[in-house]
Order: structure tokens, then sequence, then C-alpha cells
């Protein structure tokens, strides 16, 4: 396994949209584990492969304490089952160390194929529900700071351009 470069806001990569999968095969399978493994390393909850630089609909998650749980969600998708919106305190490894309430349905509806090509159809409400649609906007070029005003976004832009030249 191998730890990936995780992309930071405001590189344009991150706006990409992903790719359907359409083989599950020891490729992808492959790219999930070292996402999982950049994922634990960072530390975080949740990455998409955009979040590395490959534009492909894949998602992994874990919510564990432990780490011992992961999450593969190949090609998701959702569905809202409760439209009341609520308020969550959100971070990502592509905009690190800024935390800011996003507001999203609790209770949604995922399909998704697994790390072997099988297809997953359940709820999720709470953390994962917020986790899961964070993950898909990611696949879909869209970043939780685009949910925040454009001032607060502009300020986070520019913290984070300023960090990135002082690390050059």
């Amino acid at each position: 396994m191998a730890l990936l470069e995780i992309l930071e806001f405001p590189d344009p990569r991150l706006r990409k949209k992903a790719a359907p999968v359409t083989e599950v095969n020891e490729a992808i399978r492959t790219l999930a584990d070292n996402m999982l493994e950049t994922m634990y390393a960072a530390p975080g909850i949740g990455l998409a492969a955009t979040q590395v630089n490959v534009q492909k609909r894949v998602v992994v998650i874990d919510l564990s304490e432990e780490k011992n749980a992961p999450l593969v969600l190949i090609n998701p998708e959702f569905a809202v089952i409760d439209p009341e919106q609520h308020e969550y305190q959100e971070g990502c490894l592509s905009v690190p160390g800024f935390y800011e309430t996003v507001c999203r349905p609790q209770r949604i509806r995922v399909s998704a194929l697994d790390r072997h090509g099988k297809a997953l159809d359940f709820e999720a409400e709470g953390l994962l529900a917020v986790c899961i649609q964070h993950e898909i906007d990611h696949l879909d070029g869209k970043l939780f700071v685009d949910y925040l005003s454009t001032l607060k976004r502009q300020r986070i832009r520019q913290k984070l351009e300023k960090a990135h030249r002082s690390q050059a």
C-alpha cells in the first residue's frame, strides 16, 4: 500500500467531476486500499478519489474509533429520505484546519458497489449520512466551503494560499 498526496483547496483539480468506474478490478481495490491508508494517516474519516487526483467515483469512509470498519463505496449515489436539514460541523482533508457548520439532510438511502463489485443498498443517518454526502460532493467537484458565504470561503482560500506559499 502507498500514501497518496491529498490535494488542497483551492487546487483546481478538486473541481473535476469523477468518471464512473466501469469495472471493479484489482486496480480499483488497490486504489481503495491506498486511499484508506492515506485517510487513516491524515487522519480523517472519509476520502474521495478526486482528493488524491484520481478522477474515478470511489469513496472510502471509516467512522470507527479503532479504524477497523472501512466502507468502500464505488459509484455511490444517494436519495434523501428525510428532507429536513440538520447542521453539522464539517472539516475536510482538502481544507486542513478549518471546520464550519453546513446544513445537510440527516437521513439518506445509499446505493453503490462494494470493493468486490457487489451492489450495496442501505440507509444512512447522522454522521455517516453527512460523510457520504460530503464525499459524493467531492466526486462532483464540490467542496464543503461551497456551502459557506463568499466571504468565509475567500478568507479560507487566502489563509490556505498563504500557508502553501510559506511551505514552498
